[in-house]
């Protein structure tokens, strides 16, 4: 059975550095996942995730990006290397998924992964201030649903806390009640997720 690791990644005391940490709040105490997935409030993105990638075959990571040209609150979803390549977005983070599956693979380590980044207003309080922005705040179901999508695409069958089975929507309902996607054809090509 494939090991799936969902790693948050983002810093709780700075604003909207803080979509990670918040993504993981929501799933941890929504959703009940079976022992092969993972979820990791990982802070900020540094080798110490190295036995992570080791452990697992497939990782998806929620951070903040900024530089999309895109409003707060926006959500991406895209693959490591298509990011690390771009000319304008950018994780928040020094240290890049791509650099860490990178170094994993250097050491014989091998894992496939898919990011969701969410477009920031303010990661840059002029105080340590924990919270999202009012546009950041209202993209966190979408986020949330984001990754939960990634995980039935990868046939993970969970449960909502109290128990009861989460049943995802048809594709008609789906089509009824979501928020549109599109791609951007820029030098990269991602899905981007609006409200």
């Amino acid at each position: 059975m494939e090991k799936i690791a969902v790693i948050c990644v983002g810093n709780r005391l700075m604003l909207d550095d803080g979509i990670g940490p918040a993504v993981f709040d929501e799933l941890s105490k929504k959703y009940l996942f079976p022992k092969h997935v993972s979820l990791i409030d990982a802070g900020c993105m540094t080798m110490d995730l190295l036995p992570v990638v080791r452990e697992n075959d497939f990782l998806i990571v929620v951070d903040a990006v900024d530089g999309t040209g895109e409003a707060p609150g926006t959500v991406f979803r895209f693959a490591p290397e298509d990011i690390a390549d771009h000319p304008v977005m950018q994780s928040l983070h020094d240290l890049r998924v791509i650099d860490l599956l990178n170094a994993a693979a250097l050491l014989g380590y091998e894992a496939r992964g898919i990011c969701f980044g969410v477009q920031v207003e303010n990661m840059s309080p002029a105080v340590v201030t924990e919270g999202l922005t009012p546009d950041v705040y209202d993209s966190l179901p979408l986020a949330v649903d984001s990754v939960l999508a990634e995980l039935v695409r990868h046939g993970v069958a969970f449960k909502h806390a109290d128990g009861s089975p989460f049943v995802a929507p048809t594709e008609s309902a789906e089509l009824a009640g979501t928020p549109k996607q599109a791609a951007i054809e820029d030098d990269v090509d991602f899905a981007v997720h609006t409200r």
